[in-house]
């Protein structure tokens, strides 16, 4: 069997890590620092971001934030996403990985770091009624959209198919990756699910959310990405599922909808979670990165309360 799923299992590294054997050491690295950072084993972070549902988190992530013209005219403008789309989510999921699993160090300089490159993904955009706006990485209102539409989606889909109910509950995840937000400079994020859904749908109801041809443009290349050949047979399994979980509003404003057959809506949440189930089984169902945060844990002397 090892025999068998090693081309898949080295296609999905590479995918999400860019290596397609061994470690990264970036993830090793999480083994170093003296503090216990700024998530536990048990806490809602860990649970969620240790899922295999955060992949379909990731594609639904990417279409939330394509609603916001700033965040898709930063992308459009400063991303070499068409180019090599892996990169960019890799080191997506590097920061992720760093910020829940490091040290408080590591984290913060993680977030220092992310937040230096986004000095330079400045512009400007013209909405769809042809008026021109500035956009900059690192304003807090666009930082705010981009934090929420991470947490929200994550969320999401751990309780589509995370298998288990969020410890502490789904606002202890919303609390908790609060500070996440506040280490890329978010103002006062939301610390609650009906917080967060009422600033997200404020943005709606502000008029700043929108689907242009650019928008169009980029829900197509997440809907088809350019995957290796083994992947791309079940990759529409994901992106079905991810659909499926988003807002109706934002379904509605993205104009995609779950697949159909004539009249009939097809299932979403069951294909996506054998898919899920399988790319689980090929990987291990939990982070290497967990490991690593594990062995800093113990070295440092942290005990389970």
């Amino acid at each position: 069997m090892p025999a068998l799923t090693e081309p898949l299992r080295s296609r999905l590294q590479y995918t999400f890590n860019g290596q397609s054997t061994g470690t990264p050491e970036w993830v090793t690295d999480l083994e170093k620092g003296d503090d216990e950072g700024f998530f536990l084993p048990g806490s809602a972070v860990w649970a969620v971001h240790g899922s295999m549902s955060t992949i379909a988190a990731g594609v639904r992530a990417l279409l939330v934030q394509a609603l916001h013209p700033g965040a898709l005219a930063g992308v459009h403008d400063h991303s070499r996403f068409r180019e090599d789309p892996l990169g960019r989510l890799a080191g997506t999921i590097r920061w992720i990985y760093t910020v829940s699993y490091g040290s408080r160090e590591a984290a913060t300089q993680a977030s220092r770091w992310v937040s230096r490159l986004h000095t330079k993904v400045v512009g400007s955009y013209d909405d769809r009624d042809g008026v021109r706006h500035d956009y900059a990485a690192n304003d807090p209102e666009l930082l705010s959209w981009v934090h929420m539409a991470f947490a929200d989606s994550f969320l999401a889909a751990y309780q589509e198919w995370g298998g288990a109910e969020v410890p502490g509950g789904p606002d202890a995840y919303v609390r908790e990756w609060a500070t996440a937000g506040e280490l890329m400079g978010v103002l006062h994020p939301p610390t609650t699910v009906a917080e967060m859904q009422d600033q997200l749908m404020e943005f709606d109801r502000r008029g700043v959310l929108e689907r242009t041809e650019r928008t169009a443009q980029v829900v197509r290349f997440i809907r088809r990405p350019p995957l290796f050949p083994v992947l791309r047979a079940g990759y529409p399994l994901l992106f079905n599922g991810a659909v499926g979980t988003l807002q109706p509003r934002f379904r509605e404003l993205l104009q995609l909808q779950p697949p159909h057959l004539g009249p009939v809506a097809l299932p979403t949440s069951g294909p996506a979670k054998a898919m899920l189930g399988s790319i689980g089984a090929v990987l291990g169902p939990r982070p290497v990165a967990e490991e690593h945060a594990l062995a800093r844990l113990e070295r440092i002397g942290w005990r389970a309360a």
